[in-house]
């Protein structure tokens, strides 16, 4: 199947869907700029700070190593003192070392990513200090546009399940792992569609206690915005 095949297939397999697929624009996933290197390293930066702050560390942050692109032999030659002084706390600074060292020593390839299975790209990513499960679902999903990445701790993608179906409260994650399992190759699109109902269906009537804590979850954590899971 080809990826113009993928609402078909999700609305085919999940009626429930119906409603947020016709009513959606085309899916479109915003596209990391960068290396897979730079992507990694910035959604470190961003992780646990506002928009406007996670911005002005990270420009500091680059022009400290020199100016785009940053590559990982950068990191390591640079005095940490002056990467500190970007603004970095110490625990997001020995990660963006770790993370430069295991580029550095082939952990994770720089040039065959696309070689490994996203379970194997998952395994790599997680064993660099400071970067979860959700992190590498969200690199998987943005930077190498994997088609069946089902990030089922996100609390947006939750959420939004809960909303196509009319729910009281979102699934667990185990419980949505289960659910979404009849959405393959294409749970890459069934997350778009249920960050999109986030914003745009109306809450359904639940109860206040229900539907007013999954409403705020919702809000906390967004595709834009990776932080550590």
């Amino acid at each position: 199947m080809s990826k113009l095949d993928a609402p078909a297939h999700i609305v085919k397999a999940d009626p429930a869907f119906r409603r947020i697929v016709e009513t959606s624009p085309p899916m479109e996933f915003r596209s990391e700029d960068g290396s897979a290197f730079e992507s990694l390293l910035s959604a470190i930066v961003f992780q646990q700070l506002a928009g406007a702050a996670a911005r002005a560390i990270h420009g500091r942050l680059v022009t400290a190593l020199g100016g785009a692109p940053v590559a990982p032999e950068s990191v390591l030659a640079a005095d940490p003192g002056t990467l500190r002084a970007a603004g970095l706390s110490a625990n997001k600074l020995a990660a963006i070392i770790d993370l430069a060292a295991k580029f550095a020593d082939g952990t994770i390839p720089t040039h065959d990513l696309d070689d490994l299975s996203d379970d194997e790209i998952v395994a790599r990513l997680v064993t660099v200090r400071g970067v979860g499960p959700w992190t590498a679902e969200m690199f998987l999903l943005f930077q190498l546009h994997r088609p069946d990445v089902w990030p089922v701790d996100d609390l947006g993608v939750r959420n939004g399940w809960a909303r196509i179906h009319e729910m009281a409260a979102p699934p667990t994650p185990k419980a949505l792992q289960i659910l979404g399992d009849v959405l393959r190759p294409y749970r890459s699109t069934a997350a778009w569609y249920c960050w999109r109902a986030v914003a745009s269906v109306p809450i359904v009537a639940a109860p206040a206690a229900a539907s007013k804590p999954a409403l705020k979850a919702a809000g906390r954590r967004s595709p834009s915005r990776p932080k550590k899971a």
